[in-house]
């Protein structure tokens, strides 16, 4: 974080083919070692797969996904006379976004076998229907919170 003035936030130009900002980050976020063009096609052949698997907009499933990932509660450890609390905070809509591409990529990922267009396709469906290991990270994000209710007061 910086010390002196805030970071300014990057405008990110649209995907060609959906011309949505959301899915130009979700390949940014996939994309590893520079290599866009690769990331481009594993997303937009997980994409494809969707359409095939569920007869639907890919795009609008791909939204619902990423909508259910989202949490809307973190913890965030707090420094108090000596001792750390996780303290639950509501998160923003930036940083909720940020987490549910980031964990909806890592636990794609995480998948053995296939291909990693496969494997996306395969996380973006079952976070599209509520199951899956990125829906298991949300839950258990807002169960800590809950947990760590009695330390709101702690909030800054």
């Amino acid at each position: 974080m910086p010390r002196r003035k805030r970071a300014e936030i990057r405008h990110i130009e649209p995907d060609p083919k959906y011309n949505s900002v959301l899915v130009a980050k979700f390949i940014n976020r996939l994309m590893m070692k520079g290599k866009k063009s690769v990331a481009q096609r594993i997303m937009y052949d997980a994409l494809d797969i969707i359409a095939q698997k569920t007869k639907k907009d890919p795009l609008e499933v791909f939204q619902q996904a990423v909508k259910n990932a989202t949490p809307l509660l973190e913890v965030r450890s707090r420094r108090v006379g000596g001792a750390s609390y996780q303290v639950p905070v509501e998160v923003s809509e930036r940083r909720g976004l940020t987490l549910a591409i980031r964990w909806l990529v890592t636990n794609a990922r995480k998948h053995s076998g296939r291909g990693m267009a496969q494997k996306l396709a395969g996380e973006l469906l079952d976070a599209a229907n509520n199951t899956g290991a990125t829906i298991k990270q949300r839950e258990d994000t807002h169960r800590m919170a809950e947990a760590n209710r009695a330390f709101a007061h702690y909030r800054w």
